[in-house]
């Protein structure tokens, strides 16, 4: 079975070094903190000039990369063969090369460690390569966040770098950033460099440090929605108008489709402890009578034809029956039609 992440980062700070790494998925935050904590922390830094080799996956064939992998470390213990970008390895879909991997896989060099950061892919599942690295490597599958999990993972990663944040806070980011774990650690990075000691973070935070509007942004536009706040909901989209380069129009029909989704489980959940009702459709509790409140004022037909007007959008974002209608003009016409 492929291991989580975190199940390798722990046993890796604990020193538990393995010969072979596979990590492949479509979350290279993951894969990437992994790849990096190896290359930093497994070689010691004087013998890294001799013994630590990072490949790129175009420039390196199957056999290139296991002719430095059979090689013995020079004065010292182990060598680091690193392949970054090895999803682009040109020949890992061949026979022969899958053969090649398969003979190394079962008599590995002991003094070294290699490892493969496989991105954005995954290797077929039916194939004896892939259930052998199961098998007799560390074999990682990063995954995506689920929407759902943002907000825990957003509050463990604060944490863990010694700070906290609010609901609110954790859910601002959430709601625009979203799931994309690169960019949200690259933002959330830059902040810190304004922050040394204990905090926690709050809305004001993010708005000042990261440039999220507090009133014009993803979170409160749904919110506006939600309530039916028509007034609130159209100077959000005006904001948004103005500024299209930080406000694109897919994220926010993803995010609407998220939402109604949710409002779609409230009427099919019926009447729960609205702690039960956090937990069913994947929300902070905090935040669950927002869900409430939008379910009594969008009828469980009216969340149906709101899925129609989000396929509507998106297909005249992608010029289906768009006329001459801008990103803006689409966003207004849908939140319209959401709201009347």
């Amino acid at each position: 079975m492929p291991l989580l992440p975190e199940a390798v980062l722990k046993d890796l700070k604990a020193k538990k070094i393995a010969p072979i790494y596979f990590l492949q998925g479509d979350e290279p935050y993951f894969i990437d903190l992994i790849s990096d904590f190896l290359e930093k922390n497994a070689i010691p830094e004087v013998d890294r000039g001799f013994n630590q080799l990072v490949l790129y996956g175009k420039e390196a064939t199957v056999s290139t990369i296991l002719s430095h992998a059979r090689k013995f470390p020079m004065m010292a213990d182990k060598q680091l063969v690193l392949v970054k970008e090895a999803q682009n390895i040109p020949d890992l879909g061949k026979e022969d090369a899958q053969k090649l991997l398969l003979s190394y896989l079962s008599n590995p060099l002991p003094s070294t460690i290699l490892v493969f950061a496989y991105k954005h892919k995954k290797l077929d599942g039916r194939s004896s390569l892939k259930k052998e690295l199961e098998k007799k490597a560390v074999f990682v599958e990063a995954e995506k966040i689920k929407d759902w999990k943002l907000n825990d993972w957003i509050e463990s990663y604060f944490k863990e770098l010694g700070h906290q944040i609010d609901p609110k806070a954790s859910q601002l980011l959430a709601d625009s950033i979203g799931n994309n774990l690169e960019v949200m650690t690259n933002e959330v990075g830059k902040m810190m460099l304004n922050f040394n000691e204990l905090t926690r973070f709050t809305v004001d935070h993010i708005s000042k440090y990261i440039g999220i509007h507090k009133e014009y942004n993803n979170f409160e536009l749904t919110k506006a929605i939600g309530y039916r706040d028509v007034n609130k909901a159209n100077l959000i989209v005006h904001y948004f108008i103005q500024n299209p380069k930080n406000h694109p129009v897919i994220p926010i029909f993803s995010l609407l489709y998220s939402y109604f989704s949710r409002i779609a489980l409230v009427h099919r959940a019926g009447s729960i402890a609205e702690s039960q009702l956090a937990s069913a459709i994947g929300v902070n509790p905090y935040g669950v009578k927002e869900y409430v409140i939008a379910a009594k004022n969008y009828k469980l037909g009216k969340v149906i034809d709101v899925f129609g007007y989000l396929k509507e959008a998106d297909l005249r974002f992608k010029g289906v029956d768009s006329g001459n209608m801008s990103e803006g003009e689409i966003l207004r016409e849908l939140v319209f039609k959401v709201m009347h």
